[in-house]
């Protein structure tokens, strides 16, 4: 059976690193057959502090059109891939400040079973890529979610090195997003599709 799996890549991204491998992942869930939703958090940041970073500032400018997340977003999900940049070693405030808004559907089980998996970038190599895919699973576990790695299932994660999710060292700007880091979300990705679709037509059969 070839259950239809919604799916909404949330994101926060500041200058683009983000947002260039949640690209990848709806591309890919879309040709996987899902239905896809990719969304972006709102920005915190004072746009004087934007408007000093050139890259910032593009970035905001060339993604404005993506719209902005809502809790429907994840309600209307079967499964969720979830990024934000590492922030020492933690999310962004930007993605922190929309999960604290999700109280309201939280508390009535809108935001459990369902798939979760979470993606990240940082700026050098050993600066919190794991720590911060640990941390954004503590929430997916507060949802109820069922957390689906993408582990070492496939030669591309070997590559890519992180069991845990995908990530992407950027050396401060200077590295953009590679084929090991697509090749790694496109597995990752898949993943979460396949068992989104698993775990959907389990509960429709129940």
């Amino acid at each position: 059976m070839n259950t239809s799996v919604n799916l909404s890549i949330v994101y926060y991204s500041s200058t683009g690193t983000i947002a260039a491998i949640a690209r990848e992942m709806a591309e890919t869930a879309e040709k996987a057959g899902a239905e896809v939703r990719l969304r972006r958090v709102a920005e915190l940041a004072p746009q004087a502090v934007i408007d000093a970073n050139p890259a910032w500032a593009a970035h905001a400018a060339a993604t404005a059109d993506v719209p902005v997340v809502t809790a429907d977003d994840l309600v209307w999900a079967d499964a969720v891939l979830m990024g934000s940049p590492t922030r020492f070693g933690n999310i962004s405030s930007q993605l922190k400040q929309f999960l604290d808004t999700l109280s309201g559907p939280w508390s009535k089980g809108l935001l459990a079973d369902k798939v979760y998996s979470g993606f990240t970038s940082t700026g050098t190599a050993h600066g919190g890529h794991e720590s911060t895919l640990l941390a954004l699973s503590n929430t997916f576990i507060h949802f109820g979610g069922i957390i689906v790695p993408p582990a070492y299932t496939h030669p591309d994660k070997w590559a890519d090195g992180n069991p845990y999710g995908t990530s992407h060292c950027d050396r401060g700007g200077t590295h953009p997003v590679d084929e090991t880091t697509r090749a790694a979300a496109r597995v990752q990705t898949e993943r979460v599709v396949r068992f989104a679709r698993g775990t959907k037509a389990v509960k429709a059969a129940a």
